[in-house]
């Protein structure tokens, strides 16, 4: 039901983003997706990756502040209302999406979402009929 996403916080200055990749490139490990916000000081760092625990393991050696946190991967289908159909879902149950990217690998299109109680919104996308990567399909993309 739910994917491991990979938080990496770090200091906005230059080279620090790519000094991350190379930690992830040297391990061998695939970004899926990422979403990168940031202020003046601090970034926030979101990715899918193909090895999470390597990702989170190997950032930390190298002084990163990395952690993992459950997000859904809603599968979306190419076409006008998807994007709305799930948002609608969601907020008509009352739960507050508190952030999401677009994940695009292939032939695997789909939504990295963070929900205010992932469990409701894991049931609610399924009884509405939306599909859910789960964990092995995603990290094999």
């Amino acid at each position: 039901m739910f994917v491991k996403q990979l938080s990496v916080f770090m200091e906005n200055r230059e080279g620090r983003l790519e000094q991350a990749t190379e930690v992830l490139k040297k391990e061998g490990i695939n970004i899926m997706s990422l979403s990168m916000a940031d202020t003046t000081e601090y970034g926030m760092l979101r990715m899918v990756v193909s090895d999470p625990e390597k990702a989170k393991t190997a950032l930390r050696e190298r002084g990163f502040s990395a952690m993992l946190t459950d997000v859904l991967a809603v599968r979306l289908e190419d076409r006008v209302g998807e994007l709305h159909k799930l948002t609608h879902v969601l907020c008509s149950r009352g739960l507050n999406i508190e952030y999401m990217y677009a994940l695009a690998s292939g032939d695997c299109r789909a939504m990295i979402v963070k929900a205010s109680d992932g469990a409701a919104a894991a049931g609610a996308v399924a009884e509405e009929g939306l599909a859910l990567y789960n964990s092995k399909e995603m990290y094999g993309i």
